[in-house]
């Protein structure tokens, strides 16, 4: 599985809840009409990441695809009909945007929104191996999800350990923790299973 993450944010003179409307808005006509391959989108509200709005308010979407034969598909039907008004008028809304690839590495992507992210680099010296053995065992209790950066696409650290509680990664990782507030789906549809 990969994801297309897109960190976006808002024009001044836009309010918080009709920039998030129009986010929400763009996701569910996503959803009535993937492209192929396209697994599901979350977005969720963040603060403090230096890549995202200098470390002030932004947004994180999480587009989730197959693979990678999946992005051209899902690039074109973000904007073309039957969502194209929709992407258009959130895409009006936001000040500007960064974006990576991530691979699933570990853990499950799951159908919840996670509430916490961990990113982080590699130790120097550290094997990927004995990365993954060692994160490993922390994504079963956190219902985790492990994501690597693919080829240095993207502004942020190489891994992001996503997960429904908060997470102490052991030394010598240091994270920089950001709690995620949920914008899409809605809470109501992520508690029902919708």
């Amino acid at each position: 599985m990969l994801a297309y993450v897109f960190w976006h944010w808002r024009r001044q003179a836009m309010t918080r809840e009709e920039y998030e409307d129009r986010q929400r808005r763009f996701h569910a006509a996503l959803q009535a009409a993937p492209p192929p391959g396209f697994l599901g989108s979350r977005s969720v509200a963040i603060r403090g990441a230096p890549w995202a709005a200098s470390g002030g308010e932004a947004y994180e979407d999480w587009y989730l695809v197959n693979d990678s034969a999946a992005l051209d598909p899902l690039n074109q039907a973000a904007v073309t009909a039957p969502r194209q008004l929709a992407h258009d008028a959130a895409a009006s809304a936001a000040e500007s945007g960064t974006a990576g690839l991530y691979r699933l590495r570990r853990g499950s992507a799951g159908d919840a929104v996670p509430a916490h992210a961990a990113w982080f680099g590699k130790s120097a010296g550290m094997s990927y191996d004995q990365l993954f053995s060692t994160l490993q065992r922390l994504l079963p209790s956190a219902a985790g999800a492990l994501w690597c950066r693919q080829m240095v696409l993207g502004p942020t650290p190489e891994f992001c350990l996503q997960s429904a509680v908060p997470v102490t990664l052991p030394p010598p990782f240091a994270p920089l923790v950001l709690e995620l507030r949920p914008v899409w789906p809605p809470l109501a549809s992520v508690s029902t299973g919708r």
